[in-house]
């Protein structure tokens, strides 16, 4: 239902929580839950820089792709940047939905450039975890996925 807020939990393959927050409900259908959140303190990241307080973050999470999208606008609204998580499809119990970040990540900037993040955590991780090769294979053509939106310019 729109207008709710949930808990965003994301997850290690193990199941363990990598982080958490609230976000409200934008739109939801069978397939896409689009969520918002804003951060309420600075925060600095190591590949993002500062995060002010007061940024937004769009969230898009589909239940049929292996990858979810933040779409970080600045607290004037302009936009910062994108965040792109390789990641399991998540799953909704009422008020938490969650899922497993595989550890690649893509942030692309207002001008075009983009970076591919992570990719050794995601190696280390599938021999820690023991990742099965269809979930390896997964990641990787949602990685590929992904480029190709980016490139093509249909990011949400």
């Amino acid at each position: 239902m729109q207008g709710r807020e949930i808990t965003v939990n994301a997850l290690k393959y193990d199941g363990s929580l990598r982080r958490h927050w609230t976000a409200g409900v934008v739109s939801q259908t069978d397939e896409l839950t689009i969520a918002v959140g804003r951060f309420e303190f600075d925060v600095n990241h190591s590949d993002l820089g500062l995060i002010e307080q007061g940024t937004v973050s769009f969230e898009h999470f589909w239940k049929d792709r292996w990858y979810n999208i933040f779409r970080f606008h600045e607290p004037d609204g302009s936009l910062r940047n994108y965040y792109c998580n390789v990641a399991m499809p998540f799953a909704l119990d009422g008020e938490t939905l969650e899922f497993v970040d595989l550890d690649i990540d893509v942030v692309v900037w207002p001008d075009g450039r983009f970076e591919v993040l992570d990719r050794n955590d995601f190696e280390e991780n599938s021999v820690k975890f023991d990742y099965p090769g269809d979930l390896i294979e997964k990641a990787e053509s949602a990685l590929i996925e992904l480029l190709s939106l980016i490139d093509a310019g249909k990011l949400p």
